[in-house]
């Protein structure tokens, strides 16, 4: 339940925010007239439910190989609980995993030892073949601010360890050395190896924020594109894009069994939001790229959906109903730091100007325009209100701040990032402003490369007083190798002077908070497109508490 703003913007109201509403109602509708028959049957009512007649369950003695392929995984970190993943998959490159369509009783213990001699909590939970085996469990009852260690077993077979923690409570200023988190971003199986993740499973961090592109629908060839296997062949289903409920979990099995990626997860809890190729590139609210009719896409992203919560540490509360999920969300890390979680793809507006890079326009400024949609807005609002926190961090997917492609008064900047939605930016910018937020940071995804920004009251006034700080992480593997001085390098830092920093190599981002101050440091690789490469810091910022903007470090 969110509380009454004190003194934030109120959300616009205006007959094309009235009709917008009414058109995603009627779009609902559709949804579940046209379609209602197949969606209710494959992506809602084939769910186990309380009263059920039972399935069977299966004897784990006829579980003859590790059930455990995809690892595991932990997330959404509470003062008292923590969410632990798994996923049973013996052959997990066919659809079913390697497992018949029955129940398998899986036991799981947490520990503040990682040789389970102070064992904390255990029990057992089902994994129903209906989530394709997977397992979320809410383990409750915990101590905050405490490391802890998980493991699941099923019969005889146990899995790879894997650590955690909770939170700090809501008494602590901070912990004992206050909070230091990585975020990352984009990494597309089929264009680089992950050894990012392998230089963060050894990073002393508390958690990794994911901001979106985790999968990529695009077909991957036998040979794993960039990867270019020489040990195996992938199977064929994996070589086109991915559209059904059976396609998305077979493309998370793909991406899972990557070593490294399974390495972070073990290491760390993860907070995950998604961006747009979870389901398709670009996609806005119900529309696809390919303006297809809205029934047919909400199918789709249905099935992406579902296969998205399955397949990540996320809570019972996340779970979708049909097309829609509730991924929006707020955690704190004691008083130290609020994290509002932003999902801008499922209710925004269709891009102006027919998406691209435009040159702005009376559609780009339209007011009635959102990027969230009005709930989540008032959502972000009211949670600035109410935030005794030093740090207010908002962990979301496409650029916030300006970004001109070109030096003078004509240029054109991304509609799919809040460039095309200036009204909403501006309402988040004025709420901000309303609520005291002195000390706002922005964490971005999807551009494959790394940006610093000093965020701007009045992104055209040069002369405008900063009010925050954006960090977007770059892609772990997307776009190839990169570079560390795109083409266009010199012109977006001359035409943009609130951009402190660009680099378009791999790697990820960490940031350190403090009561004090703040540190961002940015990593990279030389390469991804063949493994092992080292990992160098290639840029290094700070913020001052309650002294808005960067300093390079």
């Amino acid at each position: 339940m969110t509380h009454a703003a004190h003194g934030a913007t109120q959300p616009h109201s205006s007959h094309s925010a009235e009709l917008r509403s009414a058109a995603r109602h009627f779009d609902r509708r559709r949804f579940l007239t046209l379609t209602g028959a197949a969606a209710a049957l494959a992506l809602a009512t084939n769910l186990p439910t309380a009263g059920a007649a039972a399935a069977a369950e299966l004897d784990p003695r006829h579980i003859t190989e590790n059930p455990f392929t995809l690892g595991v995984a932990s997330g959404d970190p509470l003062p008292t609980s923590v969410l632990l993943w798994t996923r049973l998959a013996p052959k997990p490159y066919e659809p079913d995993g390697g497992l018949p369509a029955e129940r398998v009783v899986v036991r799981w213990e947490i520990a503040r030892d990682e040789d389970f001699r102070r064992v904390v909590r255990r029990g057992a939970t089902l994994a129903h073949p209906e989530f394709h085996h997977t397992v979320h469990v809410e383990v409750p009852y915990l101590d905050p601010g405490r490391e802890f260690h998980y493991r699941f077993r099923v019969g005889s077979w146990i899995s790879d360890t894997g650590r955690t923690r909770t939170a700090p409570g809501r008494g602590h200023l901070s912990g004992a050395s206050g909070l230091s988190f990585a975020a990352v971003s984009c990494q597309r199986y089929d264009q680089g190896y992950y050894t990012a993740y392998r230089h963060l499973a050894n990073e002393d961090i508390d958690v990794v924020l994911h901001l979106g592109d985790y999968l990529y629908e695009y077909a991957v060839n036998a040979v794993g594109g960039a990867r270019n296997y020489t040990d195996r062949v992938l199977p064929a289903h994996f070589n086109h894009e991915t559209v059904t409920l059976e396609d998305y979990r077979l493309r998370y099995a793909l991406y899972k069994t990557d070593p490294d990626l399974q390495a972070a997860h073990r290491a760390h809890p993860f907070v995950v939001t998604w961006d747009d190729h979870e389901t398709e590139n670009n996609y806005a609210g119900d529309n696809d790229e390919h303006d297809s009719p809205p029934e047919e896409f909400l199918l789709r992203r249905a099935a992406a959906y579902r296969a998205y919560w399955e397949n990540q540490p996320l809570r019972r509360r996340q779970r979708p109903d049909g097309p829609d999920m509730r991924l929006y969300r707020r955690f704190s890390w004691g008083r130290l730091a609020q994290f509002d979680i932003l999902d801008t793809r499922q209710y925004r507006d269709n891009q102006a100007q027919g998406d691209g890079w435009q040159i702005p326009g009376p559609e780009s400024a339209d007011p009635a325009r959102s990027i969230t949609g009005d709930e989540q807005e008032q959502w972000l609002l009211d949670g600035w209100a109410d935030s005794d926190a030093i740090w207010n961090v908002v962990p979301q997917q496409v650029v916030f701040s300006q970004r001109r492609n070109a030096v003078g008064e004509t240029y054109k900047v991304s509609m799919d990032s809040w460039d095309g939605y200036r009204a909403s930016r501006e309402r988040l910018l004025a709420g901000a402003e309303d609520a005291g937020i002195e000390n706002l940071m922005v964490l971005t995804g999807d551009v494959h490369v790394g940006y610093a920004f000093d965020i701007k009251r009045d992104f055209d006034d040069r002369s405008s007083r900063t009010v925050g700080a954006e960090l977007v992480a770059t892609s772990v593997s997307s776009g190839g190798n990169g570079s560390d001085k795109p083409a266009n390098w010199d012109t977006y830092m001359t035409a943009n002077p609130h951009m402190r920093f660009y680099n378009g190599r791999r790697g990820y981002l960490t940031v350190s908070l403090g009561r004090t101050q703040a540190r961002a440091d940015f990593h990279a690789l030389p390469y991804v497109t063949t493994p092992d490469a080292g990992l160098t810091t290639v840029a290094s910022f700070a913020m001052e508490a309650g002294n808005p903007g960067l300093t390079p470090v």
